[in-house]
């Protein structure tokens, strides 16, 4: 009976990536394999999961290595998931595995699947892909350019001055021709250009901030508010225990997200006139001028994730 039940529901497959093997392990026939991370290896192995019904095919993100496997999946139709890897190593510490081996981490991560049965991702094709690596581009020119400018500031005028001014220059051409190709590769993007003009009619709001939530937060203007500032990390998490009543904090989220937030919502005190007469009225109630600016932040996404879920342009 048991099997007969798991064999309607499909099974479950843990992938262990890694940069030269994929190790698999089906988690409900206890079967274990390894190929190489090359298209032939990354067919061999599908072609071999076409034998059973597979519920999930799990991976864990790894930046890159996961992709090809993931994308392979997606064209056949596979309900693939790429796991934060945090989940992972929560999980793997609550059943309180130790030892490591890219056999056992593909078990424990089919297991993770089985037990926790996290939901499919979205299929991301060429041009979303090429998106997200121009926005990470963008954050590592800009951290480049920020040491530059204070290596710049410490150094002062002296014989060294010269080498930052030129560096600088550089990657201010580096970060131009990353913009305009975002620009290009989201004009692609058909299904976004409502999206976007909507976006853009908030005061405070620029090019950096829209071409960040249409490739890192995808997901806005279908959540409601206390989802999507959850997503994005300015959700504010208690810490009571007891009779402790701890300080709410905001944690997790999408980092990339919050960041380009933060700066939209700096400026956004200033000319957008919603939210800066929030932010005056929580310094004026005496609130900490970074508590208030997270509050506005948190205002500022829910805002721009109601607009976006109505379908309505800015018009306060």
């Amino acid at each position: 009976m048991t099997n007969r039940k798991s064999a309607e529901a499909g099974v479950n497959v843990g992938v262990d990536i890694g940069k030269d093997f994929l190790d698999f392990y089906i988690h409900e026939r206890d079967v274990h394999w390894r190929s190489d991370n090359t298209p032939d290896g990354i067919k061999y192995s599908l072609n071999r999961l076409a034998r059973y019904k597979v519920a999930r095919l799990v991976m864990e993100a790894t930046g890159r290595y996961e992709l090809p496997l993931a994308e392979a999946g997606f064209e056949r139709d596979m309900p693939v998931i790429i796991a934060n890897p945090r989940a992972i190593r929560r999980y793997a510490g609550a059943v309180e595995q130790l030892a490591k081996t890219d056999k056992l981490d593909a078990a424990l991560i089919a297991e993770f699947a089985a037990r926790i049965q996290p939901t499919p991702s979205r299929s991301q094709g060429k041009n979303l892909r090429k998106i997200k690596d121009l926005l990470a581009r963008r954050r590592q020119l800009m951290n480049m350019r920020t040491r530059e400018l204070n290596r710049q500031s410490i150094m002062g005028d002296g014989v060294l001055a010269s080498t930052y001014r030129r560096l600088i220059k550089q990657l201010d051409k580096e970060v131009e021709w990353v913009d305009e190709q975002l620009s290009s590769a989201i004009e692609k993007e058909a299904a976004w250009e409502e999206k976007k003009a909507l976006l853009k009619s908030v005061p405070g709001v620029g090019d950096v901030l829209v071409h960040t939530l249409l490739g890192d937060l995808p997901e806005l203007g279908t959540l409601n508010n206390k989802q999507i500032a959850a997503l994005t990390g300015v959700a504010p998490m208690n810490r009571d225990s007891g009779k402790l009543r701890g300080k709410r904090r905001i944690r997790g989220g999408r980092s990339t997200v919050r960041v380009v937030l933060y700066m939209a919502t700096v400026s956004a005190t200033q000319c957008n006139p919603v939210i800066k007469a929030h932010y005056r009225k929580l310094v004026a109630q005496g609130k900490h001028k970074k508590v208030a600016l997270t509050a506005c932040m948190r205002k500022m996404v829910t805002i721009l994730n109601a607009m976006v879920r109505d379908g309505e342009v800015w018009a306060a």
